[in-house]
């Protein structure tokens, strides 16, 4: 499988956006633990720090998809480049108010949180146009899948060195300086300037209007929420032993759980419905967190927290595929940008649960939140098999059984088609 990746690369754009979306994603996969590190360092509570990410994740979960349904609108430079510009300001704003006022400070971070570009959303609008049709664009959610774990792997380390050697309020201004450039790096690049969506068929729910996503998203959210509750129950872990780089070990180990279990994953080709396929998958996922609320010491530990993610790559990489065969025509980058929100919104409410569940029940009840999202997660798709099906024709409006997003973009961009392959 990494020679297929490494073919995928060497495609043109292909690897320049693959990996300046990946850097311009960093302030945004950081920020949970960057805000909580900062509110720490500035003398605040678990409790407000929980707080002020979980606002962090709304207002981002709020602005992905409104943001998104512009890039399809209007284009991705139109949209991304004013919007990173925002965001990395409301993050200085952040550092410079510190934590009084809090009005300030919760402005600053709700800022931040809803003009973080689609990056996301967008790049993998832009994988069809890129790569061209067939399934060399699947093969590419699963390398996007698990390229974008080697950033939540590196990701927490480099926070906490940044940490360690300055401050929390630098870690910030640099790790939101370098994503700027990274956005900067896509929307400035040929296929992001010259992509336009398919037309869409006017609706006020967009791709809301879709019965198989609203599934997929409301299973997503409870995968968010063990992820966000995580973030606090880790750190809270760290203070225990006294150590402040146990946590970047443990989501450090929690993202090269996910990158090894995405390589193993997008190793073969799987055969059948990926619905199904997913809802196996989230199983195992909610199985993995279950054993962290035992809270053993540091080595176990973050043997547990590897295997926790293990499963985490794969049911990205196979939602992804789900989304796009049940997006309805010209919403792409606003469906995966739903994703983006659910979890968005799945983190918030994680951190904030998380942070009074540490210091009123201790470690071991937050970790307890993030088995119990990934029970959640199982639940919902229990509950929605029939609906995430694959629908027929006439149904909404949506994708046919195994259409892909290249049919609906490589119609009407035939710049970007697959003849444009190195």
């Amino acid at each position: 499988m990494a020679a297929g990746y490494a073919e995928l690369l060497r495609t043109r754009h292909a690897a320049r956006l693959l990996a300046g979306t990946l850097v311009g994603r960093l302030p945004n996969a950081t920020a949970p633990i960057a805000i909580m590190l900062f509110t720490r360092a500035e003398g605040g509570s678990y409790t407000l720090g929980g707080a002020l990410a979980a606002v962090y994740g709304v207002t981002n979960a709020i602005g992905q998809p409104l943001l998104g349904r512009a890039v399809d609108l209007h284009g991705q430079p139109r949209v991304q480049l004013p919007a990173v510009l925002v965001s990395a300001l409301g993050m200085v704003a952040l550092c410079l108010a510190g934590i009084d006022p809090l009005v300030l400070t919760y402005a600053a971070v709700a800022v931040a949180g809803l003009f973080t570009p689609p990056l996301e959303g967008g790049l993998r609008a832009l994988w069809p146009s890129v790569l061209g049709e067939g399934d060399k664009v699947h093969r590419a959610y699963a390398m996007d899948a698990v390229a974008q774990e080697i950033m939540f792997t590196v990701g927490p380390l480099l926070v906490t060195l940044l940490v360690s050697l300055w401050s929390p309020a630098a870690a910030l201004l640099v790790i939101n300086g370098v994503g700027v450039l990274g956005a900067l790096s896509v929307v400035l690049s040929e296929p992001s300037r010259g992509w336009r969506s398919a037309p869409r068929e006017a609706h006020w729910l967009g791709a809301l209007r879709s019965p198989g996503l609203l599934a997929l998203l409301g299973s997503f959210f409870f995968v968010g929420t063990a992820l966000g509750s995580i973030t606090v129950a880790g750190v809270a872990y760290g203070d225990d032993h006294g150590k402040t780089w146990v946590y970047g070990v443990l989501m450090a180990a929690l993202g090269l759980g996910a990158l090894l279990g995405g390589l193993v994953y997008g190793a073969r080709r799987w055969a059948g419905e990926p619905e199904a396929r997913l809802l196996v998958i989230v199983a195992l996922l909610a199985a993995g967190y279950l054993p962290l609320m035992l809270t053993p010491g540091v080595v176990a530990m973050t043997v547990l927290a590897g295997v926790s993610g293990v499963f985490l790559a794969p049911a990205l990489a196979c939602a992804f595929i789900v989304v796009d065969r049940h997006a309805p025509r010209g919403t792409v980058t606003e469906a995966f940008s739903w994703l983006v929100t659910t979890f968005g919104v799945g983190s918030a409410v994680g951190t904030g649960v998380a942070g009074p569940a540490v210091e009123f029940g201790g470690t071991s009840v937050s970790f307890a939140v993030a088995g119990a999202g990934g029970v959640a997660a199982l639940l919902v798709l229990l509950a929605t098999r029939r609906v995430l099906r694959v629908p027929q024709v006439g149904e909404g409006g949506v994708n046919l059984a195994g259409a892909c997003e290249n049919d609906r973009i490589g119609a009407v961009e035939p710049g970007f088609s697959s003849g444009h392959q190195a």
